[in-house]
């Protein structure tokens, strides 16, 4: 009499469809908290250039004991402020994205990051002379 020996090894189709199910749901939950991630990577590069933006014109404020009077002026182009083009470009942001609005008679200035492909149309992050940040992602 002949033995048949099942010597057969390897996965039946309901193991491989739970695997594909399981790899689904993680990349279902995955995919979402890397999408926020990287909007937050974003908003730290805008963040640190209005804070480089908001430290020179401190800078401005204490040589010349008031800011610059300007109406949404690309932050380069506003005189007296020692910022070059280096110092504003990153990865996501360049620096004509970053306009500068202010008025020395009232002390105040709002600086504005604006990037249509990142914020939208019409949306921008803002940081004014009190330091708070509002808009954005």
């Amino acid at each position: 009499m002949k033995k048949y020996v099942n010597n057969q090894r390897g996965f039946t189709l309901v193991e491989l469809m739970i695997v594909i199910v399981i790899v689904g749901i993680l990349a279902a939950v995955a995919v979402p908290i890397y999408q926020a991630n990287v909007k937050k990577a974003k908003m730290s590069e805008c963040d640190a250039a209005l804070g480089t933006i908001r430290t020179a014109l401190r800078v401005y404020y204490a040589a010349n004991g008031n800011y610059p009077t300007v109406t949404d002026q690309p932050v380069t182009n506003v005189t007296g402020l020692d910022i070059s083009v280096a110092d504003l470009t990153g990865r996501y942001f360049a620096a004509s994205d970053y306009t500068l609005t202010s008025d020395s008679a009232s002390a105040t200035y709002t600086i504005k990051c604006t990037k249509d492909e990142i914020f939208g149309s019409g949306n921008a992050r803002t940081l004014n002379h009190l330091g708070k940040f509002s808009g954005g992602l």
